[in-house]
């Protein structure tokens, strides 16, 4: 109950459409309910029952004319504020849904990494979509159908008590096992709609992963194995859809078949009423026409029911999300940041990501302003971790980190993030054109400045040579251009923004030697006159930076330079030896080949 209270406090926010809706369906049951009546009247004026036999009236011009325009007028009032509550209802569903839809998305936006790291996409997408279209059903067929159900059901009753109570009483006979058996399909519908929304999520996470990683599946010919994954779990989602729809369509089978029984005992019992002359033909057939209106709230009652459900488990799914709290928050009435000078410190951080294995201790890090500072270590050493929490992608468990002598805590995240550019090895570029991609983080660059940021970058004579120039339209996460193409375009981004710090993971494995040398080339130039972190893996970074840090299972155990350190004996030697070294001849031989190509030209 308390997640259909909040959803309506969402609805609420629109009290004036929501106050419509209301209004309108009350004038569309006043309206409707007169109908019988003048109906009935109508009939008693043109035939009356006497001694078990029917005598025609002869009504004057007039009374008719009066009768057949009221019914008239009753009815176009009917119709016009039917049309007014659905206007209103279904405009008032759409609001509450876009609010929902921005609020997920909005919260995503600012959740931290590590809610991220526990969550599929597919289910949050799910939880976006599916998810917010229950909600939408249930403030459109629910919050307002529900009460217009419950005020009609009980006004007819009502009206049909005052005309007739036996026969009141002989089509409300099976009332109580109705709100029995809506009970309990209510409880079983909320635990199945729960269970098929989160298939629903395990659904589109496979799909989401399959489109991802779809060079992977042809590059294994995994599209069969792939296919009956995806199969299996559609299979489960529709035999979850069927058992709910056939669990509602059970339901609205009785609700249809009490309402046949009563209808038959009435024309039995009410026909033998009109015969012994204890009820006029037009009161008879005022009661059945009045009977007739309880079929709108006996057969949409399962739809009302059906909303209720799915809005209670989709619901909890939504404020899960929405609900959730960030590691990473920012301190009320935060300052913003400056431009920094660049002087970062990491004084005794550790930070785990889990309770269990740490992924830092006792981390110490002094980094003056635009100095470079190489990381190096094997695959779970602390790297990454180490240029995360510089800009509070997550948020140090012990210790500090300081920009400036400031704690980067005390500061808002945007103004923190302004202050740090970062180059990625995993390059994610947008559906858009270079020059949007470019200028992704200064909406309103200038083209000259985005010309700029692309030289730097070494990019611009690539760019100037496609056909389109700058609105040459990137594919989908950047598929139109080559590895080292897009990590140069990372850079040129990064430059844009001009930040003083620096994070740059200068991993070049999958390009050629000339690539790898204009990325060299673009990255001396994007490091000059900022602070840098750089997790290297090149000979050239490593023996340029003003400093190296090792890392071995989350701590520092080697710092120096490259002099300093080479001669130890210790992991940076091994690291020089078995990876750095073999560079540096792979780099020499590319040139003497380059050499003798020119030399046979």
């Amino acid at each position: 109950m308390r997640i259909l209270i909040r959803i309506t406090a969402m609805a609420a926010r629109y009290r004036v459409r929501l106050l419509v809706a209301y209004i309108t369906f009350f004038g569309a049951i006043g309206f409707s309910l007169l109908i019988p009546w003048i109906f009935g009247k109508s009939i008693d004026r043109l035939v009356l029952f006497a001694d078990g036999e029917l005598v025609p009236q002869a009504p004057g011009f007039t009374v008719l004319a009066l009768l057949a325009t009221a019914l008239l007028l009753a009815s176009l009032a009917r119709g016009f504020c039917d049309f007014g509550r659905t206007y209103t209802t279904d405009s008032l569903s759409q609001l509450v849904s876009y609010d929902f839809r921005n609020a997920i998305y909005d919260k995503l936006q600012h959740l931290s990494f590590s809610y991220h790291d526990q969550e599929h996409t597919g289910n949050l997408m799910s939880k976006a979509t599916a998810d917010v279209e229950a909600i939408r059903r249930f403030v459109n067929m629910g919050l307002v159908r529900s009460l217009e159900v419950l005020v009609r059901t009980v006004a007819v009753t009502t009206i049909l008590v005052f005309l007739n109570w036996e026969l009141a009483l002989i089509s409300l006979v099976f009332v109580p096992f109705l709100v029995l058996r809506s009970t309990l399909v209510i409880g079983k519908l909320r635990a199945m709609w729960l269970h098929v929304q989160e298939v629903n999520g395990e659904l589109v996470t496979v799909l989401q992963e399959n489109l991802v990683g779809i060079h992977v599946v042809k590059a294994f010919a995994s599209e069969e194995h792939e296919k009956r994954k995806y199969d299996r779990k559609a299979q489960e989602l529709r035999g979850e859809y069927y058992a709910s729809e056939r669990l509602q369509g059970v339901n609205s089978a009785w609700m249809t078949l009490y309402f046949t029984f009563a209808l038959g005992l009435i024309l039995w019992y009410g026909g033998l009423e009109v015969i012994r002359g204890d009820l006029t033909a037009g009161e008879m057939a005022m009661f059945m026409l009045y009977l007739n209106q309880l079929t709108f709230p006996i057969r949409a009652s399962a739809q009302i029911i059906n909303s209720f459900s799915r809005a209670i488990s989709s619901g909890r799914r939504v404020f899960d999300v929405l609900d959730v709290g960030s590691p990473v928050r920012e301190k009320p009435g935060a300052p913003i940041m400056a431009r920094s000078e660049g002087y970062v410190r990491f004084e005794e951080v550790s930070f785990s990501y889990d309770d269990r294995i740490p992924a830092l201790s006792g981390v110490n890090i002094d980094a003056p302003p635009q100095q470079v500072t190489a990381i190096l270590g094997a695959p779970g050493s602390g790297k990454s971790t180490i240029v995360n929490l510089l800009p509070r992608f997550y948020d140090v468990n012990v210790g500090r980190i300081t920009i400036d002598g400031a704690d980067i805590r005390d500061f808002t995240l945007e103004s923190l993030r302004r202050n740090i550019g970062i180059v990625q090895q995993d390059v994610f570029l947008f559906s858009a054109t270079i020059r949007d991609n470019i200028s992704y983080g200064v909406v309103n660059a200038s083209m000259d400045d985005v010309i700029q940021a692309a030289k730097v970058a070494q990019l611009h004579d690539h760019i100037v040579s496609l056909p389109d120039g700058y609105d040459t339209w990137v594919g989908e996460r950047g598929a139109t251009l080559s590895g080292g193409q897009r990590q140069r375009l990372s850079i040129a981004r990064t430059v844009l923004v001009d930040p003083p710090i620096l994070i740059l993971d200068d991993s070049t494995s999958s390009v050629d030697v000339e690539t790898e040398r204009l990325i060299h080339r673009a990255m001396v130039e994007v490091m000059k006159g900022r602070t840098t972190f750089v997790i290297a893996h090149r000979l050239s970074t490593v023996r340029e930076a003003d400093q190296i840090l090792v890392l071995q299972d989350g701590k520092i155990v080697e710092q120096g330079t490259h002099d300093e350190l080479s001669g130890q004996g210790g992991i940076y030697q091994d690291i020089y030896e078995l990876q750095l070294r073999p560079q540096q001849e792979l780099l020499l031989d590319a040139a003497v080949g380059s050499g003798r190509d020119g030399g046979d030209a």
